[in-house]
């Protein structure tokens, strides 16, 4: 298999985006798609931003922002990825909106690249079947804030060879990530655990156990962790807890039944940071 050089992401959100920036700030080509030339242009601005204070923080310099962004081309074409090494899925976590997206791919990158999805509880052999050639498909599962978090889980399914897992390790290690090898088990790691977690305290709240403020308070100062489960929540998206929570419902059982709160919350489009009100209210909205 060809050496890992160039990168193409599809789905320009926040975690499209971040590995993007990512991995152009890793020496990486970069390839950015969308849908639309506004999401596109979104996704790049949200990296202009971020590079932006990078340097205003000195974390960077401005030749190094300049430098990281010429590394990035955007579009809505598929046939950008054509010469990619390494494409990674990174749209939001429904199997219709992955399955064509995984599917274009396929038909228009080389029997040789890589293809990865960076989906946070999807079964990775079930995305595995709309892909060719599956034995070069595995899950990349980067965490938000891409560009500081330290994490990537590596899940591979029941197809993946295993010198595309040594390949894509190689690619974490290069963007300067710690990783962690998962079984492609509901949730894999970290949302197993972390997501049922969020869970639980969204049904305390329902249940007037104490206010969200209380109970972020209560789990930072009584449990040690640097942010409350509410506040994260808010941080990853009420939509894609919600999302994740279904997935394990439905692989596990009743017991990990999403917390009528979180529904209602999706209903009410208040989704957390992104719409500047979930458990919590905010200034700055995420676009």
């Amino acid at each position: 298999m060809a050496t890992i050089d160039m990168i193409g992401i599809v789905g320009a959100g926040t975690m499209g985006a971040g590995i993007a920036q990512t991995a152009a700030a890793s020496g990486f080509s970069v390839r950015l798609i969308d849908a639309t030339e506004a999401f596109v242009e979104r996704g790049l601005n949200r990296i202009r931003l971020d590079l932006d204070a990078g340097v205003a923080r000195g974390r960077v310099t401005a030749e190094q922002r300049d430098e990281i962004v010429a590394r990035i081309t955007g579009g809505t074409d598929y046939g950008l990825l054509a010469e990619c090494h390494l494409v990674i899925e990174a749209v939001p976590e429904t199997l219709a909106i992955k399955e064509p997206v995984l599917t274009g791919v396929s038909e228009v990158v080389s029997s040789d690249c890589v293809i990865a999805t960076n989906t946070s509880s999807i079964s990775i052999t079930t995305l595995a079947g709309y892909v060719s050639n599956p034995q070069r498909f595995i899950g990349l599962h980067f965490f938000n804030p891409v560009p500081r978090m330290a994490l990537v889980e590596i899940v591979t399914g029941n197809d993946t060879a295993a010198e595309v897992a040594s390949q894509v390790l190689q690619v974490v290690e290069r963007m300067g990530k710690t990783a962690v090898h998962a079984a492609d088990k509901p949730g894999f790691i970290v949302n197993r655990v972390l997501i049922p977690m969020i869970n639980e305290a969204v049904r305390a709240l329902d249940d007037n156990v104490a206010s969200a403020a209380d109970i972020d308070t209560a789990m930072k100062l009584g449990a040690g962790h640097p942010m409350g489960p509410l506040a994260l929540a808010d941080l990853i998206g009420i939509d894609v807890v919600l999302a994740i929570m279904r997935v394990l419902e439905q692989e596990l059982g009743a017991s990990y039944a999403p917390a009528s709160g979180l529904i209602a919350m999706v209903d009410a489009g208040t989704l957390g940071r992104k719409t500047g009100r979930g458990f919590f209210t905010y200034e700055e909205v995420r676009s």
